[in-house]
């Protein structure tokens, strides 16, 4: 077990604030308790609150998101580094041509942060049992912290494959990595235990919006069967919440990822944020890293959507002005101008005949204003009913049902067109293999710059050969590097996986 999984509960741990828009009350608004320890808290009814809120205060922690950057999007063909050809080249650069190391900045910070938001989730599930309290109210926060738990680990398990598995707040030393089997097995076990006492999303009061619900754990899990190729399973936990009429299609696409579009319909788990800088002020970094760099000063420019991306998306589909931001467009009154120190264009060649990149951005982190404050109020979704859709068609094609799995891809297709049947035609292939590709990029086009794309190439074993030509190689980059820190701290407990 190294010492970064081994964090007590401090009192800075607990300041934790905002997951709801600035217009509700705030369900983490609480006062930091002091010298708090895992010996003397939790021991009351809202010390089981204040430790319910912690877990999710991870989820706004800059190094959650993959280490503060969006790599995901970046390793994949979806996107580039973006900002300025300098800014941050040999920090975020090797993700984009997959030259990263060992001690990549970065990695030890998203490792330490997930395995925070576990210690703190350990607290909840281990502690409040114990405290005399109404017994609905305690049930749901532990099952809250067991969906958070279960998200944490699902993020391990994806990026690093078998990792050391932490369910006590005293755990062992130097704990050995576990196999990818247990680790997915304990996330199932989680998801199973929290939908048994999770509200549906229709039971929150506004200021519990971005609270943890049923169709929330149930759509995980069913993303998590995905993943593990239980495709029966997948199918089942995705038609659950599709029969369960909680959640809709948002009529626009563009306004689903808005300001105005926080928590709406399509909304089964987003991370709530406001407009104010800095962590400890409700704020989440996420956004503000990908805003527009230059004029207006919205950000710092990383995660520049790819000329990959833009031609990938079918002639006439609206989604690609929903996703990708382009110089000269006029947002919510703002005209685009980008970066003075940023080419507008990146060649390949000497001779300038080869487009690599346009300086562009990615409109699903855009809020409306012109300074980078605003940015900080952006909510990411980590969970859309769009995915659970086409989490739908996919397991149902795969257990040969493609008839029906049509019916959930092209209900996405539908939305997508918003009302233009001269775009974007319903899908009749109902071969297995054929109809196995139309979802995969219907899946691109849909979740673009959601951070899904890379793992997604991994999972259908198509990385090799369409990252390639970026640096993939196979056997070696399906999973990133353990932090050599963490190996180093664990004194040889923690093997290095394959290829590194």
């Amino acid at each position: 077990m190294t010492n970064s999984m081994r964090k007590l509960i401090t009192g800075s741990l607990l300041a934790v604030l905002i997951l709801i828009s600035g217009s509700c009350s705030d369900f983490l608004d609480k006062v930091p308790q002091g010298n708090l320890t895992q010996e003397n808290f939790p021991v009351t009814e809202e010390d089981a609150l204040l430790a319910t809120n912690a877990v999710y205060s991870t989820l706004r922690n800059w190094y959650y998101h993959s280490g503060g950057y969006p790599i995901l999007d970046i390793m994949s063909d979806d996107a580039h580094k973006g900002s300025n050809p300098a800014d941050q080249s040999n920090n975020v650069g090797p993700f984009d041509d997959f030259t990263m190391s060992t001690s990549q900045d970065g990695l030890s910070r998203w490792w330490s942060a997930v395995y925070e938001g576990i210690k703190r989730a350990n607290v909840v599930i281990e502690k409040v049992p114990a405290i005399s309290m109404d017994e609905t109210l305690k049930n749901r926060y532990i099952a809250e912290a067991r969906f958070l738990r279960a998200l944490y680990y699902f993020d391990l398990v994806r990026s690093w494959g078998g990792v050391p598995i932490v369910t006590t707040t005293n755990p062992e030393l130097n704990l050995p990595r576990a196999s990818r089997e247990e680790v997915y097995d304990l996330i199932k076990g989680d998801l199973l235990s929290a939908i048994d006492n999770l509200p549906e999303k229709t039971e929150l009061i506004p200021s519990d919006f971005g609270r943890a619900t049923k169709g929330a754990a149930k759509s995980l899990l069913s993303k998590v069967y995905l993943f593990d190729d239980d495709y029966p399973n997948a199918a089942a936990y995705a038609l659950e919440v599709i029969t369960s009429d909680v959640y809709f299609l948002d009529p626009d696409y563009s306004h689903t990822f808005s300001l105005a579009g926080q928590y709406n319909a399509e909304s089964v788990f987003e991370i709530g944020a406001i407009e104010f800088e800095g962590t400890e002020n409700g704020g989440n970094q996420y956004s503000n890293n990908q805003g527009v760099r230059g004029t207006p000063n919205k950000g710092w420019g990383f995660n520049r959507p790819s000329i990959n991306l833009r031609d990938s998306f079918e002639p006439g589909d609206p989604r690609m002005e929903g996703t990708i931001i382009f110089l000269g467009e006029v947002i919510d009154g703002v005209t685009i101008l980008g970066d003075g120190s940023t080419p507008d264009i990146t060649y390949t060649d000497e001779t300038n005949t080869v487009i690599k990149e346009i300086e562009c951005y990615n409109q699903k982190v855009w809020i409306p204003g012109t300074g980078t404050s605003e940015q900080w109020g952006h909510n990411r979704r980590l969970l859309r009913y769009a995915e659970v859709l086409l989490i739908a068609a996919e397991a149902l094609n795969e257990n040969g049902q493609s008839a029906d799995a049509l019916i959930y891809l092209n209900q996405v297709r539908e939305r997508a067109r918003q009302g233009n049947n001269d775009i974007l035609p319903d899908v009749t292939e109902t071969g297995k293999d054929a109809l196995r590709e139309l979802i995969l990029k219907e899946r691109r086009a849909e979740l673009a710059m959601e951070g899904v794309r890379f793992w997604d190439l991994v999972r259908t074993n198509k990385a090799a050969q369409l990252l390639g030509p970026l640096g993939f190689q196979s056997n070696k980059h399906e999973l990133l590097p353990i932090p050599q820190s963490e190996v180093d701290i664990s004194q040889g407990t923690l093997t290095q996986n394959p290829g590194w």
